[in-house]
């Protein structure tokens, strides 16, 4: 007879420290060929590209709410807020499987050959599949993930402006990257953290280390997740995708892994979920960034100019230049580059789309339309952030900020 399993695993993080595995059953969770995918996820994708110290995983970002989610429920606790052991459990596998649903390099499936159907749709067919695999065992998890659950607060630690998922990747993103600017006090936050008709508050000695969140926030989207080379970087691999799918319709012999092939060759969108929902994520959970890297690989020497072209730059890391202004490019910049790309590749207007290209990236580090922060005084008065802080006003604390941008080959660097 075999000794028994230890479950309560501890793990060490480099970001938290040491993490202890709650439960038993959140162990079984981790064990499962679904989450031991996301290790072969990249939490940022190409970013490694300009910052390489970024190849962290989705699954280290996944078992890192998992600790925070665990240090906010005992928070909580101690301030009288009830929350029984199942509710605890539940939370805690509903952050852990908040990000299931990733693809490889983060959205970059999203934006080529996957159509209307966003991680958060899979997350959900994920997680409903899961249930089965565990005999129910998720339905309150499903209804915390989903916002059905009548205590709404445990949603918004998962999904909301002050979330688990955002307090783990910053600091987590910061670490890994070397940007001291993405670090904010995540301990002092869940601290601060309440609970006053059913939602969440902040008490108010919180409110500085909630505008270090929002500032980190921010700085950490410009500085990070939209530096222009990472813009370059996985634009490029879009387009990249974006071609060998069409190129997959004629080329019955274009080499692509099991799973990669089934998406290339498939039209893969929300509208035909339901009819295909088994077969796309029996071949989605075999789906992760070594795919489309070996297979990029192998397009190198393929016969397609463009494609044999993009593999290249993509894997010998030869990017676009990136132009960022504030305002949107005029059509005429935009033709100008296709005009030379298309004269010096021999190509036609729409190939040397695949090598220029605009797009549009938005900041906006705090939501006032459908929540917004509340911060808990004293005397039992509660204010929304953008009332209750010196720091921010209304307007700068909400505001979109959009800047442009236009990828284009190296050899054309036209002036503006």
């Amino acid at each position: 007879m075999s000794a028994p399993v230890n479950k309560r695993k501890i793990v060490n993080d480099p970001v938290h420290g040491f993490i202890k595995i709650p439960t038993d059953f959140i162990f079984d969770l981790l064990e499962h060929p679904h989450i031991q995918r996301l290790r072969r996820i990249k939490q940022l994708g190409l970013t490694s590209f300009v910052y390489p110290g970024a190849t962290h995983s989705r699954f280290q970002h996944a078992l890192g709410t998992v600790h925070l989610m665990d240090m906010a429920i005992d928070i909580l606790r101690q301030k009288d807020i009830t929350i029984t052991d199942e509710e605890a459990e539940s939370s805690l596998a509903a952050i852990l499987l908040h990000d299931i649903g990733h693809g490889p390099f983060s959205h970059a499936l999203e934006e080529s050959i996957i159509q209307h159907l966003t991680h958060v749709d899979l997350s959900k067919m994920l997680i409903k599949r899961l249930n089965v695999d565990f005999s129910g065992k998720l339905n309150m998890a499903m209804d915390i993930f989903n916002n059905k659950y009548p205590k709404k607060f445990l949603h918004q630690l998962i999904s909301g402006q002050l979330d688990m998922d955002r307090m783990d990747y910053l600091m987590r993103d910061s670490f890994y990257t070397g940007v001291a600017e993405g670090i904010i006090g995540t301990e002092r936050i869940i601290k601060m953290l309440n609970v006053i008709d059913d939602q969440l508050v902040v008490e108010s000695k919180g409110i500085y280390s909630i505008e270090k969140f929002l500032i980190a926030r921010r700085i950490m989207y410009w500085q990070v997740y939209f530096h222009k080379t990472v813009i370059a970087a996985e634009n490029l691999l879009v387009k990249l995708l974006q071609r060998a799918k069409y190129i997959a319709a004629a080329d019955h012999s274009l080499f692509a892994t099991e799973a990669f092939d089934y998406f290339l060759r498939n039209r893969i969108s929300k509208e035909n979920i339901d009819e295909n929902e088994d077969r796309i994520l029996d071949h989605f959970t075999s789906l992760d960034d070594e795919d489309i890297t070996v297979s990029a690989k192998a397009w190198q020497k393929h016969s397609d100019k463009l494609l044999s072209l993009m593999s290249r730059n993509l894997i010998q890391r030869v990017l676009p230049r990136v132009n960022i202004q504030d305002s949107p490019f005029q059509d005429e910049a935009v033709s100008q580059h296709i005009q030379q790309v298309r004269e010096h590749y021999g190509l036609d207007d729409v190939e040397a789309g695949y090598l220029v290209f605009a797009g549009v990236i938005s900041n906006k580090a705090y939501s006032g339309q459908t929540e917004t922060i509340k911060i808990l005084y004293n005397t039992g008065e509660i204010k929304d952030l953008s009332d209750a802080s010196d720091l921010f006003g209304t307007s700068n604390l909400t505001e979109n900020i959009n800047k442009y941008f236009l990828c284009h080959p190296k050899e054309y660097a036209l002036n503006y």
